[in-house]
């Protein structure tokens, strides 16, 4: 799940507890390029009686093609996977006042601060630019914002520059963690390309793939679970919660694994609890 200190809404203290309302018993934050969130979640979820697991969602590319990676069971004070993070960080800086200077050349003024503001940290990413062009009313909607100004080919998009997955997959290697594909179902490929796609990761080192994703639907649930199976790779499962108007899945609401896949979690030392996110 995601807190204000990437792209999600909520502070990690209210993130924790609203957990805890959900009786989940065992949470991971995996924030997008970093682990500021990490210290403070870790002592809310302990008072709270949850267990927890640290985490990060590292950007990456394949074959041209966006990918996240979730680290999860990482030693947050790793120095390759910080200074790692860190190179990400300065990018999504400077993009951020790219897009903004854009958007300032076509007439839309504040827009970086305006970001900014929402971000509530130092992340800010492209949908904190949507929100913000929706508050502001140039847009009615997040799709509209992408469409209109954001999103490849219109005039505020700025190119993604992201690491390699196989660097990504080290630098959480590197950290002690198990790597991860995040909602492999949003990528859109083809059955011979995703097959591709968790070779090539397997080959670097990756450990699992997000089965059950608040991001994905059922019948992408069944066929990664076999994909998983086949390669030999285990099995996340995690909502994607980013807030409670944000459009992902509740808290805990997902289904169970389905039968035969090995709980990525059972790799960290955890048991399967009653509920997990």
């Amino acid at each position: 799940m995601h807190s204000l200190h990437s792209d999600g809404s909520m502070r990690v203290e209210d993130l924790v507890a609203r957990v805890a309302k959900r009786e989940v018993r065992l949470m991971a934050l995996t924030d997008h390029d970093n682990t500021a969130g990490i210290a403070v979640a870790a002592l809310e979820a302990a008072r709270h009686e949850i267990d927890f697991i640290p985490g990060v969602e590292v950007s990456s590319e394949w074959n041209g093609i966006g990918i996240h990676i979730v680290g999860l069971g990482i030693d947050i004070e790793n120095q390759e996977l910080q200074a790692g993070l860190d190179k990400i960080m300065e990018f999504r800086d400077w993009r951020a006042a790219e897009i903004g200077r854009l958007l300032e050349s076509a007439g839309i003024s504040g827009a970086e601060s305006g970001a900014r503001q929402l971000a509530g940290s130092r992340m800010v990413g492209r949908t904190h630019f949507a929100r913000w062009l929706q508050d502001s009313g140039h847009c009615h909607d997040n799709g509209e914002a992408f469409q209109r100004w954001l999103g490849r080919g219109q005039v505020a998009y700025v190119p993604s520059d992201w690491i390699p997955m196989a660097e990504a997959v080290s630098w959480i290697r590197q950290a002690g963690g198990v790597a991860v594909v995040a909602h492999p179902g949003r990528y859109k490929l083809s059955a011979t390309r995703l097959r591709a796609l968790f070779e090539e990761f397997r080959a670097a080192g990756g450990g699992a793939v997000e089965v059950s994703s608040g991001a994905q639907g059922a019948a992408d649930r069944e066929h990664l679970s076999k994909l998983a199976q086949q390669l030999g790779l285990a099995a996340s499962l995690g909502s994607d919660f980013h807030g409670p108007e944000i459009g992902h899945a509740e808290i805990g609401q997902l289904a169970p694994l389905p039968e035969g896949v090995q709980p990525v979690w059972e790799c960290l030392g955890h048991s399967t609890p009653i509920a997990t996110h």
